[in-house]
């Protein structure tokens, strides 16, 4: 299952994407990954949240970011739940890359037992309209 987090800048979705990964590492029977630009997020994630930063492994578009997530997928079944922070940052204004990555993402099979959040900085109306559905 896919979720999108949009909204411009300042609008809280840092906030709700800590929050709820913070949740799923209380409930989750299996681990949770959090994924963003630097490791800004640190000290706000519960210590059960599996932190990765993108730089470092050299993710810096939209196919990196499918091919890395799915490397995170494939790699371990016991995912539950995966938190993208920052994605514009990670893979550019490129929203044309961006839905074509997430219908790839949501096309995978043992994606459909993964539960991958996006937060997004930016207004819905400036998304392809085949996004919306993941809002």
């Amino acid at each position: 299952m896919i979720k999108l987090i949009v909204g411009n800048k300042g609008s809280g979705k840092t906030k709700a994407m800590v929050d709820a990964a913070n949740a799923a590492a209380k409930t989750s029977k299996g681990n949770v990954v959090c994924i963003e630009r630097g490791l800004k997020l640190t000290y706000d994630l519960d210590h059960a949240v599996r932190l990765i930063d993108a730089e470092e492994y050299k993710v810096d578009s939209y196919e990196t970011l499918y091919g890395f997530l799915s490397g995170v997928m494939a790699g371990n079944y016991d995912i539950t739940d995966i938190f993208v922070d920052g994605t514009l940052k990670i893979g550019g204004k490129d929203f044309a890359g961006l839905s074509a990555m997430v219908q790839k993402l949501d096309a995978q099979p043992n994606a459909k037992d993964t539960k991958i959040t996006f937060s997004i900085s930016a207004d819905a109306s400036e998304l392809p309209a085949e996004l919306s559905k993941y809002f």
